[in-house]
């Protein structure tokens, strides 16, 4: 299954800005019921028979982010545009990402990149783009879409509400 990020919509049923209820309900939605895994924790996480793991992260009864982690297959696809984002070596998505909106490294983890007009970050636990037998450091191990402001300080949250008003 395809699964496209549309940010700052969402994630397939998925949707920033929808109540807990409803986004346990679409999370679930994901769910394989012939293959369910015993690492499910119902309005946290599910994870598919490909493995691609889809969390939820609610504040204030609102879907705020949305997490997927890197399939162990081709079974199920995380796309952004066309790229495949945890298919090609992090230093081709960070390439083709780059030239579809700005991005940057993440200021508290040089093996990471957020493209912050769309509040897209992929993470990896370490950079190894010249060894791909290291995996782990070779792709991106998961992607995060989020809300506008989600990673604000207090003073860049102060200064959206201001642009916004």
């Amino acid at each position: 299954m395809d699964f496209g990020l549309v940010p700052p919509n969402g994630v397939g049923p998925l949707r920033i800005g929808m109540t807990r209820r409803a986004a346990n309900t679409a999370l679930d939605s994901l769910r394989d019921p012939s293959a369910l895994s015993e690492s499910d924790r119902p309005g946290q996480h599910v994870f598919r028979p490909s493995g691609l793991m889809i969390s939820i992260h609610c504040m204030r009864d609102t879907l705020e982010a949305i997490e997927l982690g890197r399939p162990s297959s081709q079974a199920d696809r995380v796309l952004f545009q066309g790229v495949d984002v945890f298919a090609l070596p992090a230093r081709e998505v960070v390439r083709r990402v780059g030239e579809l909106t700005s991005i940057e490294e993440d200021p508290d983890d040089d093996a990471s990149i957020i493209a912050p007009d769309l509040l897209l970050s992929f993470w990896r636990p370490f950079a190894a783009d010249d060894e791909p037998e290291e995996e782990q450091g070779y792709y991106f191990s998961s992607v995060l879409l989020a809300r506008p402001g989600y990673y604000d300080t207090p003073a860049q949250a102060t200064e959206r509400l201001q642009q916004s008003s």
